[in-house]
């Protein structure tokens, strides 16, 4: 378990209730480290995957199982992404439509639909897949920090799969700030875009992706920090081969229309 930075004695309590329990490895970082909180779990742990669960989300009984099973049972299977129900009352997350019907085309031996990206809160990894493309990118921090990961497993010969009889369960907090997890979404969306996109490509997701975001202050800042970062940007930009940019392009029109996917809080 990461505390990531929490003031409430989440650490302190998790001490007092399970320290004597050799299951755990409690890890305190004095910062929110965002997605990289996620990195630091992965440096240590010894198995040969990694589910991620939130501080909103849970597994349903047996997803864990079934999940394993699968990596196991495909050894260039990198990500498998569950079916999301959110709570209260178990509805089905608009996106699991999306992720059941996904038009990436993968190889005939994947045991679900072929993903792009994934969703970090619902997936079981595998720890080598991880740990080859260095985990979550530091500089985007937290929202939609999955996609230039995705793109990287992708690259070096990973797969990525839904599997909708994986089930995981989320309540969404209501105590952080939607606006900032805009801002962070549409600047890490942009970044992602220039920095793994061919050129004509990377003008048009980035149109897209600005025409269709609210006019407003969120949105104003999210391009500036975009901007800030554009000499780092330039300086990692790796246009992606042409098997992992034809997942980007097929998934283009599913990303402009979704409802799951606005930028909008």
């Amino acid at each position: 378990m990461v505390d990531n930075g929490s003031s409430d004695g989440t650490a302190e309590a998790i001490r007092e209730r399970f320290g004597a329990d050799p299951r755990l490895t409690l890890i305190v970082s004095r910062q929110n480290l965002g997605a990289v909180g996620r990195n630091v779990a992965v440096d240590v742990v010894p198995t040969e995957f990694v589910a991620f669960c939130d501080d909103d989300t849970w597994w349903e009984p047996g997803a864990l199982q079934a999940a394993v099973e699968a990596l196991a049972a495909h050894p260039r299977l990198g990500v498998v992404t569950a079916r999301i129900l959110v709570e209260p009352g178990a509805r089905e997350d608009p996106i699991n439509a999306e992720l059941l019907h996904s038009p990436v085309r993968g190889p005939d031996w994947l045991p679900g639909p072929a993903l792009g990206s994934f969703l970090a809160g619902a997936s079981v990894m595998r720890t080598q897949a991880f740990r080859q493309v260095g985990g979550f990118s530091r500089r985007l921090w937290l929202g939609g920090e999955e996609e230039l990961m995705a793109a990287d497993l992708a690259t070096a010969g990973w797969e990525l799969c839904h599997l909708p009889h994986v089930v995981v369960h989320h309540q969404a907090s209501k105590v952080r700030d939607p606006h900032l997890r805009r801002r962070h979404g549409l600047r890490n969306t942009l970044w992602f875009t220039w920095l793994r996109r061919p050129l004509p490509a990377a003008v048009r997701r980035s149109w897209q992706v600005l025409s269709t975001a609210p006019r407003d202050r969120v949105t104003l800042d999210a391009v500036a920090d975009a901007l800030r970062g554009a000499g780092w940007v330039l300086r990692e930009r790796r246009v992606l081969p042409d098997r992992v940019e034809e997942r980007f392009l097929a998934l283009e029109e599913s990303q402009r229309t979704s409802a799951a996917r606005q930028y909008v809080s």
